[in-house]
């Protein structure tokens, strides 16, 4: 049997194909690291306008257990402006606004609007 002279190029083509699926797999896990951390706010800021209609506002030990759930979910500078944080009569609205930033570099914000029940 004779040998083949070998291709560098078809063994660098190849190379550079699982290097560049490498890069697009480990971008594809932070995002997706990104969605659930999102999701996990979108349930937190959930639960908490429930509260929030049932009192008719945020109390301060909502705002602060809110900030303790968030802060151990990832996100940095908290920014709770455009809350309602004094109590309101049955059937104005409510809103719990929630801004910041996740992993210290991307910029988020959840918006709940609802009616007070209390």
């Amino acid at each position: 049997m004779k040998r083949q002279k070998g291709n560098v190029g078809s063994l660098l083509t190849a190379g550079l194909c699982i290097l560049a699926m490498t890069v697009v797999m480990l971008s594809y896990m932070e995002n997706i690291a990104l969605i659930h951390q999102k999701t996990e706010i979108s349930q937190l800021a959930r639960k908490y306008i429930l509260r929030m209609e049932t009192v008719g506002y945020l109390t301060t030990e909502d705002n602060t257990s809110l900030c303790q759930e968030l802060s151990a979910a990832g996100v940095t500078e908290i920014n709770l402006s455009g809350t309602t944080q004094s109590e309101v009569s049955y059937g104005v609205p409510i809103t719990l606004q929630i801004s910041g930033k996740l992993k210290g570099e991307y910029l988020f914000e959840e918006k709940r609007t609802s009616t007070a029940k209390n």
